[in-house]
């Protein structure tokens, strides 16, 4: 599926006519999670789960938080990665299936089923929070650190699948970036609507990145927020001349290939997207073109798995 964020979805303290005016759409989403999140029946299983999903739609850094938390919890459980299966996210699933064993059903009722049949001990999520039919036993939201919750609306009159003030039910505020003066606003906000809330923070280091670093690039990218691409280059040095950014999940085509790599030969640069972009690229199409490796970071990474320890 082909979306671009809308830009009104990010202004903050900025008054949109079009987001005034979708404003009663938002109601009805507004309405429509309060009967779910306190009518819907909860189902229970034998085994943990742990949830990594968003509020803000998009961008937000899950995926990698779920293979931290994949590697750390197989050494010692049965582990097993439920994503539900949209053809939009089959990047993801081969990303994750590379070290993990993922389930990738339709529905992920069917995915937990199959998780039983398997007899696993810890289930992680990627994606999910909106799903209140599961009884999670460990709820985290994560954040982008630059776009936080956007101009704090729910869709479509701004980014949020659900208002701020559902942090009350979950465990745990995950904030991906460097954490700079809004980000602290943001975590103060976090705290008032729920004291009890944790949070940590993270930030993506590239990894086996110094070949790279002798080259020059033209970039490209179709992920959630395309600025955590160019802003990991930059903190490493990898010059790059020009960013050609795709909707979120693109499905690049062997014409979108062709021109970019003759843009980039008319610019004497390589080609260099993300793993999750090159991942997605039939492997067909993907000669001369380069690809980024990045591992999430955890602050205070021993607090953070003593904290999940205790909880599950």
């Amino acid at each position: 599926m082909k979306f671009y964020k809308p830009k009104f979805w990010d202004k903050k303290n900025y008054f949109n006519l079009i987001s005034f005016l979708l404003l009663p759409i938002s109601l009805i989403v507004i309405v429509k999670n309060y009967y779910e999140n306190n009518k819907t029946k909860k189902n229970y299983y034998d085994f943990r789960t742990i949830c990594v999903g968003n509020i803000y739609i998009g961008g937000t850094g899950k995926t990698p938080l779920v293979s931290n938390l994949a590697s750390y919890f197989k050494k010692k459980f049965k582990t097993f990665i439920i994503k539900k299966n949209y053809t939009s996210q089959i990047d993801e699933k081969r990303l994750l299936e590379t070290k993990h064993k993922v389930i990738f059903e339709k529905t992920r009722e069917l995915s937990l089923l199959k998780a039983e049949q398997e007899k696993a001990k810890i289930v992680i999520f990627d994606d999910g929070l909106q799903e209140k039919t599961i009884n999670y036993d460990l709820k985290i939201v994560c954040f982008n650190s630059v776009k936080l919750d956007g101009n704090g609306l729910v869709i479509p009159a701004g980014p949020l699948r659900e208002r701020l003030n559902y942090l009350k039910y979950y465990d745990i505020v995950f904030i991906n970036g460097n954490i700079n003066k809004e980000s602290k606003d943001f975590i103060n906000k976090v705290k008032k609507i729920n004291p009890n809330i944790k949070i940590f923070k993270g930030k993506y280091v590239p990894k086996d990145y110094s070949k790279l670093k002798k080259k020059k690039f033209l970039i490209f990218s179709g992920i959630g927020n395309s600025h955590t691409f160019s802003d990991t280059l930059k903190s490493v040095k990898i010059k790059f001349y020009g960013h050609e950014k795709f909707p979120d999940h693109y499905n690049y085509e062997e014409t979108d290939l062709q021109k970019l790599k003759e843009l980039a030969k008319r610019k004497g640069c390589e080609l260099l997207t993300t793993e999750k972009d090159y991942l997605r690229i039939k492997k067909s199409f993907r000669k001369n073109i380069n690809f980024l490796r990045i591992e999430l970071m955890i602050d205070q990474e021993k607090k953070f798995y003593k904290y999940l320890n205790e909880k599950l």
